[in-house]
């Protein structure tokens, strides 16, 4: 049988389970902490609008960063190359200066 070994299936190795599809992040604007669990492909606007609607704050009233780093809606966790637990914090965007 020269055959043998060649029908077993190859996706159940080991290392393509080790790296989760989904990642759990937080955010929080130092007196909140909400936490989400979101898909490593999904654009970071869909976790931004409920963090906003969830403290009844307008996605143009606050901004996002990461890593000291401004995000972009359209940014996703691979993109940001952003681990389980990562952290977003949130602060008031600020306008303005002097008169």
């Amino acid at each position: 049988m020269a055959d043998e070994g060649n029908g077993t299936p190859m996706g159940d190795r080991p290392e393509e389970q080790a790296v989760s599809e989904h990642l759990n992040i937080k955010v929080t604007d130092n007196n909140n902490e909400v936490f989400f669990k979101i898909k490593r492909s999904t654009q970071l606007k869909k976790l931004m609008d409920a963090f906003c609607e969830r403290q009844g704050k307008s996605p143009q009233q606050v901004r996002f960063l990461f890593d000291g780093q401004r995000v972009n809606a359209t940014d996703t966790p691979d993109a940001l190359e952003m681990a389980d637990g990562d952290t977003l914090e949130v602060h008031q965007e600020q306008i303005g200066g002097s008169c």
